[in-house]
């Protein structure tokens, strides 16, 4: 029995090995075989495979005259086909463990493209050798419309906005060599833009009742509205906008919807600056000096999370004392998010403290903003040291008592930039000068050598110099105090009628001694320098009784 099945099986291996194997026919078996049973004899050395499918409407009726391109590989030039009346295709001689791109088109019909790959191995050998099968192919209909009416954030129509719609999936199709992650595109990209009306229309596009009936109701929609520039600055003044709807929801509701676009801030948000050199201006907890300083030259920038009205924003800006206003310069940029407000040159100087008064209508919501600041003039990394610029003593008295620093009348110190107080206590300030009359310097509050001197206070000065009896000096705009000032004052006492010639008085400010007092912290400079050297200086100034009314 075993000697007749190897007398059976060796003419086969024979011809199997044999150099006159042939295969002329791409049917993938060798030629002149007609009951194959061994392997051997059945695979070519390079076997050929087919692609093949069907193609039909979504209604599962084929698609006669369907445009098939299948590329191979890295083809440059795919190959074309068209469906039969049965909707079927088929390309014949493809390499088998080929990668092919089938793309399917049809008038009036959505693209389908997918990818596959063709058996590499024999297969079932014969009737499926090295065959990739794309089908059925479903192909939507391209009638279909999605209408949208787009209104601005101030309620009017929101004309020549430009917008895209993707509506997907357009098609499906089964490989049936049961290989499921074979990526297919399917979907069908459409822009518009909005008319004068506010009216952005899709047309051929799959209809929503055509695409809710797949598989799951998976057909949607997806929207991208594109920012909106109406003048041309590069600056959107109205936001984007991105949805996606499900197909389903669109048969339900309509294919008519309206959007309100949103702002290019969320709608309702109050006009802030976001963004400046002089920080405090970001927030009253900006306060720190090195945080608000400005380099001479340099101008003041404002970013705003909203555009401001063109012509809308008022800068005015004062020293100190808000005795005058400076010479600024505003511009807006950037579509009215950005400013700059610019001093006129030699405005700003160093160690000097300035108030910022500013005025906005937005763009968006038309609401008035209104802010104030403080800031100072320096080079952050170049500190300055604090000096006494001027001493001065307010004048109560008339002739002949003028002319004098007599008891109760306030004397001013001016530093030469802001400084900060101690927290827990104030620097004294002594005389070199005999304030009792007792011929010495030593034995009186307040001078030199006597364990008590007088307290020096910030007198920050919110106003100009008051120059008349009734009549308050007013600033050119109210403001609020930065803390730092570079003026302080103390009330001068002494015992009995003894008074200070103005040009004889010699006074030090002792920064040195706090510790003695019991106080803990110590002066700081606008640059954050702590103030720890005593300050002299000799004579007074006088600042001139105030003058009456004139009589009308």
């Amino acid at each position: 029995m075993k000697k007749h099945l190897v007398m059976a099986v060796v003419p086969f291996l024979a011809l199997g090995c044999g150099d006159d194997f042939k295969d002329e026919n791409g049917d993938g078996i060798a030629d002149g075989v007609r009951e194959p049973d061994n392997v051997t004899v059945v695979t070519p050395a390079t076997p050929k495979g087919t692609v093949s499918g069907q193609v039909l409407g979504t209604d599962l009726k084929p698609l006669a005259d369907a445009a098939v391109e299948i590329t191979i590989g890295s083809s440059e030039e795919p190959l074309a086909g068209t469906t039969d009346a049965k909707g079927n295709f088929e390309f014949k001689g493809v390499p088998a463990g080929s990668d092919v791109l089938l793309t399917f088109t049809k008038t009036g019909y959505a693209t389908l493209r997918a990818t596959g790959v063709i058996p590499s191995s024999a297969g079932n050998v014969p009737l499926n050798n090295a065959n990739l099968s794309f089908g059925p192919v479903t192909l939507t209909r391209l009638d279909g419309s999605l209408r949208f009416l787009l209104v601005t954030p101030q309620g009017r129509p929101a004309a020549n906005v430009r917008a895209t719609l993707e509506a997907s999936p357009a098609g499906t199709v089964v490989l049936s060599n049961n290989d499921s992650t074979t990526p297919v595109v399917s979907t069908v990209v459409v822009e518009a833009t909005s008319d004068e009306q506010g009216v952005l229309l899709f047309q051929n596009i799959p209809a929503a009742q055509e695409l809710a009936r797949f598989t799951n109701q998976t057909g949607q929609y997806r929207l991208w509205v594109a920012p909106t520039d109406s003048n041309g600055d590069g600056v959107p003044e109205i936001n984007g906008y991105v949805d996606t709807y499900s197909a389903a929801s669109v048969v339900s509701v309509g294919t008519t919807r309206i959007l309100n676009l949103p702002a290019s801030r969320p709608t309702g948000s109050a006009l802030t600056v976001e963004g400046s050199n002089v920080a405090m201006l970001r927030g009253a907890s900006n306060r720190e000096p090195l945080r608000n300083m400005v380099r001479s030259g340099e101008p003041i920038y404002l970013y705003f999370n909203q555009p401001v009205q063109q012509g809308s924003l008022l800068a005015r800006l004062t020293d100190e004392y808000g005795k005058e206003s400076l010479t600024v310069t505003v511009a807006l940029g950037n579509g009215g998010y950005s400013a700059t407000i610019t001093p006129a040159n030699g405005v700003i100087q160093a160690g000097k403290e300035y108030n910022l008064d500013l005025r906005a209508v937005s763009v968006e919501t038309g609401e008035l903003y209104y802010n104030q600041g403080f800031f100072f003039g320096g080079e952050p990394g170049s500190p300055s040291p604090v000096t006494i610029v001027e001493a001065r003593y307010q004048e109560t008295q008339r002739p002949p008592a003028a002319q004098e620093l007599n008891s109760s009348e306030i004397v001013y110190i001016n530093f030469s930039s802001p400084i900060f107080p101690a927290v827990d206590g104030a620097v004294e300030v002594f005389f070199d000068n005999d304030l009792n009359g007792d011929g010495r310097v030593g034995s009186a509050r307040g001078e030199k050598d006597f364990s008590e001197g007088f307290l020096l206070v910030p007198l920050e000065p919110l106003a100009p110099y008051q120059t008349h009896v009734g009549k308050p000096a007013v600033p050119v705009f109210p403001f609020q105090g930065s803390t730092y000032t570079t003026r302080y004052g103390f009330q001068f006492t002494a015992t009995g009628s003894v008074g200070v010639v103005p040009s004889e008085a010699k006074l030090s400010v002792v920064f040195s001694q706090l510790s003695r007092r019991g106080i803990q912290g110590n002066y700081g400079s606008i640059w954050g320098q702590p103030v720890v050297t005593d300050l002299a200086v000799n004579g007074l100034a006088i600042q001139p009784a105030l003058i009456p009314l004139p009589v009308p």
